[in-house]
């Protein structure tokens, strides 16, 4: 991945990177002193230093008391992944003393500071109201990845807010009991957003999705819009690839032929079972190759890989608009979802929620409500109307006096129940402040972190349940927000969101327009605005698993001057003719590095066990002693309300 340094002064880079854009590595330095500098963590806590966030020593600089506010490359940074990593590498134990007791003593800890583990932080609280809980997390947020991105751009009163992670409360009406509950708790009321998501402000300036046919598929750059009404003959003909491919593609839009004719429905789902949809194209409908290089990315955004690796099942359940044509030849009935669909499918067949349930921060709103009301101090609003525009206090999170406690940039390193799992009544929890493992006392433990990650943390764990553990690959992705000085280029251009066909970043869209009380989103074109880029590293040609471990170790490596030159480049060339100036109109980029994104779904037709199981989930989230597992990683499935329903399961657990 190398850079024109010609190109990078065109597109108006030169800003220096700082120590937080580094890759992982860090961590690879001899000493307990490099792996607390690497891990972000200082020479001990401090619960009570106004103005510091987490430890003292913490990488994030003293008089920054918000991190939202911090831009360059946020997330998964090699501070939040050194320790972790050094767990894994079996390079961390050598470099730490004895572990130090801090004396504190508590009902339950949560390692986990995402959505689950708040989630049964907050579940734990409503059921025991005098109890002490502490939550630990190895990032400088919290939240996980549910992570607000905020900017400060010119000519705004107030800050323009963004996402960086969970986006939002996708399809309501089908989520989890749990999930609705915890809504309900909050109240949240969804059908507030029918008003504060504006559905028809693009329309209005007659800016439509579209997909660039890029460079780096084809050998002309196309950008096609996909304006109302447009039928396939007209813009498929425009499309940069080979006459047959035209003829390929417009024969799978309007008139595919039945392609395994005289077989029953329940014999055609078995063959598309078998499939992935760029096989379906490639060697049942027997496609010119420039039509799958065409439908590649359709997966991408919503999947976090390419149509190489997503199941034929699931495009046939996901066909819709321009997305996965070549399906209706079969005349499969669609009143019901195919028994080899994913979960996530399954549950949402019948739904018709429009995508408009959320908040600008996306899904990190119920976190701030959740925390802001077991934390005394913590937000000035909890509610549904004034959480987006509350102000903070980092310096409350893990003050002594609370009964619930938030101890970032603290990376548990060890879990073990006080004595036999059978008999135990209390659990010792270990992590690492950067200068030595400190330990507290715990009733109960709940593991809500990467599931993947717990073996390293819990050895004591049964072999079986440490093999189905590490089967939990989560699917590594970016989310850039990218703040600009305005959106007239592309008003002119005629777009607000856009697919890429094969460049680094698979889409660039307009932020969706949603204003709450006392914020405003942005609605004319003159006005800051930010772009939402997703880049989704997972490796093609390999299965999901695979290509994300694969695609997490090049991520790894990716200096973060490669993603803002990309994302800088990409703009560039789609809104250029539009006058677009990448040096004026970018104002400021963050990017989410997200190594483990996606918790994994089970599906066709890699996932031979789905749909009749059992599943390695059933063996990984089995309770262990006084330590139950949560993370949306233990159902599994990369959505909200199943990191909730995760949480509400280790609780009740841990209850009995």
């Amino acid at each position: 991945m190398e850079i024109n340094p010609r190109r990078a002064r065109e597109l108006g880079m030169g800003r220096p990177i700082t120590r937080r854009d580094f890759f992982d590595g860090v961590a690879m330095a001899a000493g307990a002193a490099a792996l607390g500098a690497a891990a972000g963590c200082g020479p001990g806590f401090n619960n009570s230093e106004t103005g510091v966030i987490g430890t003292p020593g913490l990488e994030v600089p003293t008089d920054v008391t918000f991190p939202p506010t911090l831009h360059g490359l946020q997330g998964n940074t090699a501070s939040a992944l050194s320790v972790p990593h050094a767990l894994r590498d079996d390079r961390f134990w050598q470099y730490v003393g004895s572990p130090q007791s801090t004396g504190e003593n508590y009902d339950l800890v949560v390692v986990g500071g995402g959505i689950s583990g708040v989630s049964a932080a907050f579940e734990w609280l409503r059921l025991n109201p005098s109890a002490r809980i502490l939550i630990l997390d190895n990032h400088d947020e919290i939240g996980g990845h549910a992570r607000r991105n905020e900017f400060t751009p010119r000519g705004r009163s107030g800050p323009l807010i963004g996402y960086g992670g969970s986006q939002s409360i996708e399809a309501p009406s089908v989520w989890t009991p749990e999930g609705k509950n915890l809504l309900k708790q909050l109240g949240v009321e969804v059908q507030k957003f029918e008003k504060y998501f504006d559905q028809k402000l693009y329309d209005k300036h007659k800016m439509f999705d579209s997909v660039m046919c890029d460079r780096e598929t084809f050998s002309t750059e196309k950008l096609i819009r996909y304006t109302p009404g447009i039928k396939a003959e007209e813009w498929v003909n425009q499309l940069p690839i080979a006459p047959e491919a035209r003829k390929d593609l417009l024969m799978l839009y309007t008139n595919p032929p039945d392609w395994f004719p005289g077989l029953t429905q329940e014999q055609k789902e078995d063959k598309l079972a078998a499939l992935t949809y760029s096989g379906f194209l490639r060697n049942v409908c027997k496609v010119h190759p420039d039509v799958e290089r065409f439908c590649r990315t359709m997966s991408s955004d919503e999947w976090a890989y390419g149509t190489d690796a997503f199941g034929a099942i699931d495009a046939w359940g996901s066909a819709d608009g321009w997305d996965y044509p070549g399906f209706q030849g079969l005349k499969l009935n669609g009143d019901k979802a195919s028994k080899y669909n994913s979960p996530s499918m399954k549950k949402e067949w019948d739904a018709d929620d429009a995508y408009i349930y959320h908040f600008p921060e996306g899904n990190q709103a119920l976190v701030r409500m959740m925390v802001g009301r077991m934390i005394p101090g913590f937000s000035s609003s909890t509610d549904m109307d004034g959480i987006t525009t509350a102000s903070f206090d980092y310096s409350k999170l893990d003050r002594g006096s609370n009964r619930v406690r938030f101890r970032l940039s603290s990376p548990v390193v060890s879990v073990e129940n006080d004595g036999s799992p059978d008999t135990a009544s209390t659990a010792t929890v270990g992590y690492f402040d950067g200068h030595q493992i400190r330990t507290v006392r715990a009733g109960a433990v709940i593991m809500a972190c990467w599931n993947m990650v717990i073996p390293y943390l819990v050895p004591a764990l049964p072999p079986e349940q440490k093999t189905a553990m590490h089967q939990a690959v989560k699917m590594p992705l970016l989310y850039a927000m990218v703040q600009l000085r305005n959106w007239e280029a592309w008003q002119k251009m005629g777009i607000n969101h856009t697919r890429w066909t094969g460049a680094y970043w698979c889409v660039s869209e307009l932020d969706y327009p949603v204003s709450m009380p006392g914020y405003e989103c942005p609605k004319d074109p003159s006005q800051p605005i930010n772009v939402h880029m997703i880049a989704t590293p997972c490796q093609p040609g390999m299965s999901p698993s695979e290509g994300a471990v694969a695609g997490r170790h090049v991520l790894l490596k990716t200096d973060y001057s490669y993603m803002e030159y990309t994302i800088r480049d990409q703009l560039t060339r789609l809104l250029g003719p539009g006058g677009f100036d990448p040096g004026k109109d970018i104002e400021a980029i963050t990017v989410n590095r997200w190594g483990h994104g996606y918790a994994p779904e089970y599906c066709r037709p890699w996932n031979l066990f789905y749909p009749d199981g059992p599943t390695p989930a059933d063996a990984a989230r089995k309770q262990f002693g006084r330590i139950a597992i949560a993370n949306s990683d233990s159902i599994p499935a990369a959505y909200a309300d199943a990191a909730i329903t995760a949480a509400y399961r280790a609780v009740g657990e841990l209850s009995k």
